[in-house]
């Protein structure tokens, strides 16, 4: 531990070691800066392109490499709006600029006043090559491409267990499809043996599609540069991507990102999580349609049971119960009979009343006058009776009528197992046709 305050770029005792300067680190930096200054500036320098992205205000940042290195390049607005190409991720571009020091991280910064093209990077080559050669097999056509199952009994899905496109997959499907089934088939989405392991894990997927019921794939890996996506650019995964039994939808990157798979792939989504919105229609879609569909039908069964109520009421308003006509023509007899009874006694009173009148000497008359209407009423009174449904119904006669209470007058209103109600004297009985004869 020092024994005395370090004063910036003074020297200080530090035992046998001598005089050492102590810098403080705005100090060293910036005099690193002025020796890059003075010993490189301008520089020009070829490489290819990686990781390039351009700000909201305009600046561009990337990296520049080779097989040896790489060194972090700065292109401000100014500069990148003289530019005469878009460029991207893999293309080979010579710069001219100044190196210096990005003091706020300590790192070492090229900052480019002026870029070209020098032709294109072994990747951007390799790229176009195989794009071009896949395009002319017809690999990339859309009338080959599947469409999406609306609602898949399963979703696949071939990625790093790892990675971070997993987790908002998942996060997503979770969200927006709980009820459909997640089907993991895990492979290395980066390096030597990614792309290997990702035709290994669709073509797993392939040969369990029944038994995971699987109906829709998706192949996903988040953002990076140009080389960390290179797996999906391999030609053999292609091609298994194309033979696939499902359709598959690729999601690999950002929305800048292209891949040969994005070209084969069914349906291309912009981000992993796009690729998980668009494999099936959200769970409330479904729900809503479903409360639509039962609203309309209970509203149909309501109207149909007003429209059968309603004519089932005005039938019983006009037909009514046998039992109820027999009730009614028996009240009705009954009222008969009380009047005729009433119409005897009143004769007989009246009777009466002319023998007083007339004296003693015609009381053979009179009686002879009032059994011949008590007769008459009794003879009335047994018509009526013989009148009488109950009597009928009592001799082994039925009431007929279907289930509606229409009255059944003959054979050819009924038909073979139509069922049928009795009435008979003592209640009812409900019958089937078994047959029926006309005469």
């Amino acid at each position: 531990m020092f024994e005395e305050t370090a004063h910036p770029g003074k020297p200080i005792s530090s035992g046998r070691e001598g005089n050492i300067r102590i810098w403080p680190v705005g100090s060293l930096l910036r005099a690193i800066a002025d020796s890059l200054e003075a010993r490189f500036n301008p520089v020009a320098v070829q490489g290819e392109i990686s990781s390039f992205s351009r700000a909201a205000s305009g600046h561009c940042y990337f990296s520049l490499k080779d097989e040896q290195g790489q060194v972090r390049c700065a292109m401000f607005r100014r500069s990148a709006g003289l530019l005469d190409f878009s460029p991207r991720d893999g293309q080979l571009v010579e710069l001219r600029g100044r190196l210096g020091v990005y003091e706020p991280r300590g790192e070492l910064q090229l900052v480019v006043e002026s870029m070209r093209q020098a032709g294109q990077g072994n990747l951007f080559e390799q790229f176009l090559q195989l794009k071009a050669k896949l395009e002319a097999e017809g690999l990339f056509e859309s009338d080959r491409k599947r469409p999406l199952s609306v609602l898949p009994r399963a979703i696949g899905v071939v990625t790093s267990l790892g990675a971070a496109a997993l987790h908002d997959v998942v996060s997503a499907l979770q969200r927006r499809v709980p009820h459909i089934p997640v089907v993991i088939y895990p492979a290395t989405v980066q390096g030597g043996q990614a792309a290997g392991e990702l035709r290994g894990a669709l073509l797993k997927a392939y040969q369990r599609r029944e038994q995971d019921k699987v109906d829709v794939l998706l192949l996903v890996r988040g953002g990076g540069a140009m080389e960390d996506l290179w797996a999906f650019n391999d030609e053999q995964l292609a091609r298994a991507i194309v033979d696939a039994p499902m359709p598959v939808i690729s999601g690999v990157g950002h929305e800048t990102d292209f891949t040969i798979a994005d070209f084969c792939a069914d349906v291309r989504a912009p981000t992993p999580t796009a690729a998980a919105e668009l494999c099936a229609q959200p769970q409330s879609v479904w729900l809503g349609a479903l409360g639509l569909a039962l609203s309309r039908l209970q509203n149909g069964v309501d109207r149909q049971m007003q429209s059968h109520n309603q004519r089932l009421d005005w039938a019983a308003s006009r037909v009514g119960r046998p039992s109820h006509l027999v009730t009614r023509q028996h009240a009705r007899l009954v009222g008969l009979g009380q009047n005729l009874s009433h119409a005897a006694r009143s004769a007989l009173q009246q009777e009466r009343l002319r023998l007083r009148t007339l004296g003693a000497d015609f009381p053979r008359e009179m009686e002879s006058s009032l059994r011949r209407s008590l007769q008459r009423v009794e003879r009335a009174q047994l018509r009526l009776e013989l009148l009488d449904p109950k009597l009928v119904l009592k001799r082994g006669y039925a009431w007929l009528a279907d289930l509606h209470g229409e009255p059944i007058t003959g054979p050819e209103k009924t038909h073979v197992g139509q069922p049928v109600r009795a009435t008979l004297a003592g209640g009812e009985v409900d019958l089937t046709v078994s047959a029926r004869r006309l005469i």
